[in-house]
Formats: C-alpha cells, sequence, structure tokens
C-alpha cells in the first residue's frame, strides 16, 4: 500500500523510503533529518509494549509491524538525494559518516533510558549540544528552557510512538542549520514532529512513513496543528 497527499508544504508519503528514494533524482533535498531504527524489533522482544515507568505509570504503545534497520545502501540512497544529512542514532551503525555530531541531552535524571542520543551529520565537522528534558511526563519547558520541566503537564507533547523526538527538537535543527527555502527530508515520518516543526518554520517537507498507524497518527497530528494556526 503506498499513497501521497500534501498538507500545505509538508507532503506526507505512505510507503517504503527505499522504493521512494530509488526514484528521486540527484540532490533532490537540501537536507534530510532522519531517525531510522536502529536495532531489529523491539515489539518482538517486549521491549516498548508494557513497561512501567518509576512511578508505576504503564507505557502502553502500539506494536510496530514492520521495523526495519536500515543497511549501508539507505544510507548511500539518502547521501545521494540529499545534500546535507543528520542521521540521529548514527553510532549503532556499522556506517562510515562525516565527522559532524550532535547531541540531544535528554536532561532525563535517574532514567533507565539513554541520557543522550547522537546524530551524525556533514553540515558542519565539529560537535553541537541541544538540552531538552524528555522522560515521560517530564518534558522540557521551551526550547530556550529545555533544562526546566514544564509545569503544566497539559501541554506537553502526547507520547505516540515510544522513540518519539520532541518537536522543539526539530525546531532548533532546522533554526540554527537549514536555511530559508531549504527542502527537507525524513524518510522515517514517525509520529511526524518534524512535520509540524516545518510547517511552523515555512519549511517544504516529504515525510516517507511505511507504517500506516504511524502514518495516520502523525497526518491527524499535523493536520490539528494547522487547524490551531489558521485561528491566529
Amino acid at each position: 500500500m503506498s499513497f501521497m497527499e500534501l498538507l500545505g508544504n509538508i507532503s506526507l508519503h505512505l510507503g517504503d523510503c527505499m522504493d521512494i528514494l530509488k526514484e528521486l533524482p540527484d540532490n533532490s533535498f537540501d537536507l534530510a533529518i532522519v531517525d531510522p531504527p536502529y536495532f531489529s524489533g523491539p515489539e518482538r522482544r517486549q521491549f516498548y509494549g508494557c513497561r512501567n515507568s518509576a512511578i508505576g505509570v504503564k507505557r502502553l504503545y502500539a506494536k510496530s509491524e514492520k521495523w526495519n534497520v536500515p543497511t549501508s545502501e539507505y544510507f548511500d540512497e539518502l547521501k545521494r538525494v540529499a545534500r546535507y544529512y543528520i542521521v540521529w542514532g548514527c553510532n549503532y551503525f556499522d556506517y562510515i559518516f562525516d565527522h559532524g555530531r550532535i547531541v540531544w541531552d535528554k536532561c532525563n535524571g535517574a532514567s533507565s533510558f539513554s541520557d543522550c542520543e547522537i546524530a551524525a551529520t556533514n553540515l558542519f565537522q565539529s560537535v553541537r549540544l541541544f538540552p531538552f528534558m524528555w522522560n515521560g511526563m517530564c518534558q522540557g519547558k521551551s526550547m530556550t528552557e529545555g533544562r526546566i520541566m514544564q509545569g503544566n503537564k497539559k501541554l506537553n507533547e502526547k507520547r505516540i510512538p515510544p522513540t518519539q523526538k520532541p518537536v522543539a527538537l526539530y525546531a532548533w535543527l532546522l533554526l540554527n542549520f537549514a536555511k530559508e527555502g531549504w527542502r527537507i527530508l525524513d524518510t522515517h515520518l514517525g509520529s511526524g514532529s518534524i512535520a509540524i516543526a516545518c510547517d511552523s518554520l515555512g519549511y517544504s517537507l516529504l515525510g516517507i512513513e511505511m507504517d500506516e498507524h504511524y502514518y495516520c497518527a502523525a497526518r491527524e497530528r499535523l493536520q490539528s496543528h494547522q487547524k490551531i494556526l489558521r485561528l491566529f
């Protein structure tokens, strides 16, 4: 099953990213920001499905039927269609990336999850740090006050897939590293956080997702965001 729809400047495509990438011309995009799966089958190990948090809150996530860890062919295709890239989870892949690194500090205290996530990039050759709290109900207050917990939990982002990243992270990436008019690509759309950031900041995006459940969740989330924007 494969189809595409356009919501403003955001193109959402349900399908296998490898099939779609192979049809794209060289340098079709200015920047690819991707967060591909980096180990095989958490749903098969019940890793995410029924975990309890430290305070006893159950984390119930939909199980993904399609969880494909990318091969070198994927990264080669990504570099062919996008001039620049930001690849999250680079430390898990057996692939030679450029030397630039971006570190997201989750400010998550004593959580059993990773303290940070690392992305490889060819935008620069140094290391950049973005602190933003992201631990269950404990989420950062804003992009500029990421170490401070949001006091009003009603303003928290709803967690859809377990690997979801905050909109603030993508907004920070775009504001700091993308140029006006750049075309953005995400081959693993997930919950659509990048779509909301691109829509808010005026960037065009092609977001690809092969899991229909997450595709529909991302579309609904983006449509709700766009509806709110139209009120102002």
